[in-house]
C-alpha cells in the first residue's frame, strides 16, 4: 500500500470542498476532486496542482449510483485505498422554505442530495475506507441542523430563515451519521460531522460572514484525526454541537 494518504471530498470543485481539498493537499495528501460538472471539476484540479496539491479528478453525481460506483472503481484503481472520505456535497433546495407551502418535490430532491447521497457515497467508499490504516469519514453537516438550537430561543438568529427542506436534511444526516458510528463500532473507522458556520458561498447567495477557508477548517481537522481519537461528534470551530 502506497504510503500517501487520499482522501476523497465531494462537491469539491468550490467553495468550502475545494478548500478542504487544498488544506488536505497542503499536508501532502493526495485528493480526489469529485463533482458533476466535467469543466469545474478540471479546472479546480488544474487550480490546485498549480498550488502544488497532488489533486485528481472524481467524476461525481452522488444523486446516481452508476456514477458513484465508477468513482469507487477510480479510487481503487489509483490507490487501492482510501483514508479520508469528506461528504460535503450539498443543495438548498432555494428559497423560501416555510412547511405550510413548500413543494414536497424540493425536500425530496435535497433529501436525496444531502441525505440518501451521503450513504449512496459512504457504502461504496467503505470497502476502501477498510483498507486504510486510520479510515475517517467526515459528514458536513451544519447548525441548522441542530435541534437544540432550533428549539432555543432566539433560534431565528442562531440558525437562520426557516427552511423546512435544507434544516431537517441536515439533522436527518446527523442522526444517519450515529447511526454509521453505531454499525462501525469496533473499527478503526472513525465518523464525525462538521458544522463549517456560516460561509460566505453561492450556496447562500455570499451572503455568510467566514471565508472558505475558515469554513474547511473542522473538515480537515476531523479528517486528519489521530487513533483514539473522537467518533460520533458534531463540531464547529468553537467545539462540540448540540445535537
Amino acid at each position: 500500500m502506497s504510503e500517501t494518504k487520499t482522501a476523497l471530498v465531494t462537491g469539491a470543485n468550490k467553495g468550502i470542498g475545494y478548500e478542504i481539498a487544498a488544506g488536505l493537499g497542503a499536508l501532502g495528501w493526495s485528493v480526489g476532486i469529485g463533482a458533476r460538472d466535467r469543466t469545474r471539476r478540471d479546472e479546480a484540479v488544474a487550480r490546485l496542482r498549480a498550488t502544488g496539491v497532488d489533486a485528481f479528478a472524481v467524476p461525481l453525481d452522488v444523486t446516481d449510483d452508476r456514477s458513484v460506483a465508477e468513482a469507487a472503481d477510480l479510487i481503487a484503481d489509483r490507490a487501492g485505498h482510501l483514508d479520508a472520505l469528506v461528504n460535503n456535497a450539498g443543495i438548498t433546495g432555494g428559497h423560501p422554505q416555510q412547511p405550510s407551502t413548500v413543494d414536497p418535490d424540493v425536500i425530496r430532491a435535497v433529501v436525496e442530495t444531502n441525505v440518501i447521497g451521503v450513504i449512496r457515497v459512504t457504502n461504496a467508499m467503505l470497502p476502501l475506507l477498510r483498507q486504510a490504516p486510520s479510515p475517517r469519514i467526515v459528514n458536513m453537516s451544519s447548525s441548522v441542523g441542530s435541534l437544540t438550537r432550533q428549539a432555543g430561543p432566539g433560534s431565528e438568529t442562531t440558525t437562520g430563515p426557516v427552511a423546512v427542506a435544507y434544516a431537517p436534511s441536515k439533522t436527518f444526516l446527523n442522526a444517519v451519521t450515529l447511526q454509521y458510528v453505531q454499525e462501525l463500532a469496533g473499527t478503526n473507522i472513525l465518523v464525525n460531522c462538521a458544522c463549517p458556520g456560516f460561509v460566505a458561498t453561492d450556496l447562500n447567495g455570499f451572503r455568510g460572514l467566514r471565508s472558505p477557508q475558515e469554513g474547511a477548517a473542522t473538515a480537515i481537522r476531523l479528517a486528519t484525526l489521530p487513533d483514539h481519537g473522537p467518533t460520533g461528534g458534531f463540531f464547529e470551530d468553537a467545539g462540540v454541537v448540540p445535537w
